[in-house]
């Protein structure tokens, strides 16, 4: 099996310690290459990603497609979980759940999604996210059901 990014970034590190090689290293998986945003910043239980819609995110009726938000929000959400967990753990997303408040337009720019851990037990963690413009408008917000397993 292919090595993975992180893995290949920084193995043996714990998870915040990932997220800081990531970082560091101004590399993205292809997700964020796809969608064209990037992970700015991670704290302990805390991930913020930052990106500009453009017309690579717009569906056929004229604003950026849902899943762009939902993109940003679940790879925020996923961060944040992922700052907390040891060198031998990993996660995966079982629920996420968007509510989308304004559409979504080129016209709108940069846009951030903060996310925040609420709670991390030893097989289930939770987390939340809202997705905002420059001004600290909300576009949209999730909330995050993830598993967490050992590697």
């Amino acid at each position: 099996m292919a090595e993975t990014l992180m893995e290949e970034i920084g193995p043996g590190l714990s998870g915040i310690e990932q997220l800081r090689a990531l970082i560091a290293s101004g590399r993205r998986p292809g997700i964020a290459e796809s969608l064209d945003f990037d992970l700015v910043e991670v704290g302990e239980g805390s991930a913020v990603f930052a990106g500009t819609p453009g017309p690579h995110a717009y569906n056929p009726i004229g604003s950026v497609h849902g899943g762009y938000a939902a993109s940003l929000l679940d790879s925020a959400c996923g961060c944040a979980v992922h700052s907390r967990l040891s060198a031998t753990q990993g996660y995966t997303t079982l629920e996420l759940k968007v509510s989308y408040h304004k559409a979504i337009t080129t016209d709108t720019g940069p846009m951030r999604a903060e996310a925040s851990l609420i709670s991390i037990g030893r097989r289930v963690a939770f987390a939340e996210a809202k997705l905002v413009d420059a001004s600290g408008r909300v576009y949209a917000s999730a909330t995050s059901t993830l598993l967490v397993f050992e590697r």
